[in-house]
């Protein structure tokens, strides 16, 4: 018996050998087609396989694949078997799936297939953008719902869904940081300790205290501008910020075996963080994000100021003053104007105010900063007295612009993004992250994208199919890239962006918009040599 053992053991060490004997980049060939459950466990076998896999996954992949199958469980494993078909290590996991889909129940699916310590966050969307897995073709699909007269929602369209988005990102870290709401007191959100909690999971492997960038849900029912403002006081300019505003979610923190998944009527939001690691390897390569936004409205008549202001539960109602005219508006005079600017163009959609809101922020005991946001409201109507907006937060004095949805202008403004990332196929230096003219990238490869875009857009807003995909497909063919279609995009920008100055010359920033897509790219630039 003891030489049938050591003929066996024998014959594993000298298949081991053999295998030993084919070469570091022969193994790396091999291993680099291998399905990602069967890498991981390669990485597992010995020292040098395991060198050999560090070396295949040393750049930084995203992987994105959509499924429109019925049943839920099938659609997650071909939105697995898509992601997870060659190797890549996940450290960050993002779900879409339809406003139909039981959210616990795709919760429960997708957290069994992943490692306790990923962060994982499923959220509700109004629609998907990304690859089918079936035909292997990018599509835009949207859910069409309907209001009954008694206010209830009806699913006109019972098309399965769900989009699946993992990132492997080396040389950063990703952290999962929950907006609680405040237990006792009155009742609000915890910005501050949201924040802080921020800063402190950046500065446990950052010198600087702010992230390279933020992935933000929010719940529909919370006002998340306050929080963009805090946001953009607390952090570097530098510091990315896109993402849901008006939506459900569950989550799953990193934070070694801790399940946190509670519904969002105990999290207001939840951001997905990105901070770079100062004790990365050498070999390890930079990581860099690129912003860009289409926007979809443009302003139209002249600049008012808030006189009487009253708030109503979820709404604003109030009257205007403006320069040459005496007195206050009420809402229809306001509304009249608007429709004389008008005249005979085309009946648009969706009216907004624009309302320009001079801020003191701060956190904790820092110090006051006064800062300018750019905050759009909603249009309810107008009558012999008010003018009714959606949302509350609106000052006696603060300044306003009326917006409408404006679909040549999105068009215009898309071919503008289209153009604009064309730049980051060339080899240059690159320059600032966000919202410049051209960022120059030198070396750099653009490995993935994500899209969040307004559920108002679409081939019903563009009368073509695929206009909001078409920067990336355009620009980067190949590359992995999903997106949703959200109720309140979020992405980190000001004025400048509806290519309008402040009157005051001061910079107005602007986080949650209307009628836009944002879009987040990534590219890798290699390290230099080493000597």
């Amino acid at each position: 018996m003891s030489k049938a053992k050591d003929k066996s053991g024998s014959r594993i060490q000298n298949n081991m050998a053999s295998i030993d004997d084919l070469g570091d980049d022969l193994m790396q060939n091999i291993l680099s087609r291998s399905p990602a459950l069967s890498f991981a466990s390669a990485a597992c076998v010995s020292r040098s396989w395991s060198s050999v896999c560090h070396r295949v996954l040393s750049v930084p992949k995203l992987r994105s694949a959509v499924s429109f199958n019925p049943t839920l469980e099938n659609a997650v494993n071909e939105v697995m078997d898509k992601v997870l078909h060659e190797p890549i290590r996940p450290h960050f996991v993002m779900v879409s799936i339809g406003p139909y889909v039981c959210l616990q129940a795709a919760f429960q699916l997708i957290e069994g297939k992943f490692g306790s310590g990923i962060p994982i966050i499923v959220n509700v969307c109004e629609g998907v953008i990304g690859k089918d897995v079936l035909t292997d073709q990018f599509v835009e699909f949207q859910w069409e719902i309907t209001e009954e007269e008694d206010g209830s929602a009806e699913l006109l369209e019972s098309k399965g869904g769900i989009s699946l988005t993992i990132g492997f990102l080396p040389g950063l870290k990703v952290h999962i940081i929950p907006l609680l709401f405040k237990i006792k007191g009155p009742q609000g959100i915890l910005i501050d300790d949201f924040v802080m909690d921020i800063r402190e999971a950046t500065s446990t492997v950052s010198s600087p205290a702010s992230p390279a960038g933020i992935i933000l849900f929010s719940d529909r029912e919370t006002d998340i501008n306050p929080v963009l403002q805090t946001l953009e006081y607390a952090f570097s300019k530098d510091t990315f910020i896109v993402g849901d505003g008006g939506c459900q979610f569950l989550y799953r923190s990193d934070s070694g075996n801790t399940i946190t998944n509670r519904p969002n009527s105990g999290c207001a939001a939840v951001a997905l963080v990105f901070a770079r690691d100062a004790d990365k390897p050498l070999d390890i390569g930079e990581t860099k994000f690129h912003v860009r936004l289409s926007t979809g409205v443009s302003p139209i008549g002249p600049t008012y100021r808030a006189a009487s202001v009253k708030c109503r539960k979820s709404s604003t109602w109030l009257t205007a003053s403006r320069e040459t005219v005496r007195g206050h508006l009420d809402g229809q005079a306001i509304l009249e104007e608007i429709y004389d600017e008008l005249g005979n163009r085309i009946q648009y959609p969706a009216f907004y105010i624009g309302v320009t809101k001079r801020r003191k922020c701060s956190v904790g005991m820092e110090s006051v900063r006064r800062m300018q946001f750019l905050e759009f409201h909603e249009v309810r109507g107008g009558d012999e007295e008010y003018l009714i907006v959606n949302s509350v937060g609106i000052k006696t004095g603060d300044s306003f612009r009326f917006y409408i949805s404006d679909s040549g202008a999105a068009l215009s403004s898309c071919t503008k993004v289209s153009n604009n990332l064309g730049h980051l196929k060339l080899d240059r230096d690159c320059g600032n992250n966000h919202m410049s003219d051209v960022d120059h990238c030198d070396k750099s490869n653009v490995f993935g994208g994500i899209i969040f875009t307004c559920c108002g857009r679409g081939d019903s807003f563009f009368g073509l199919p695929g206009i909001d995909s078409s920067p990336f497909l355009k620009n980067f063919p190949g590359v992995a890239f999903g997106g949703t279609y959200c109720a309140g995009e979020i992405c980190r920008g000001d004025l400048n962006l509806y290519e309008q100055d402040n009157e005051e010359g001061d910079l107005v920033h602007c986080g949650q918009h209307v009628y836009s897509a944002a879009y987040l790219v990534m590219s890798y630039s290699p390290p230099p040599p080493q000597h």
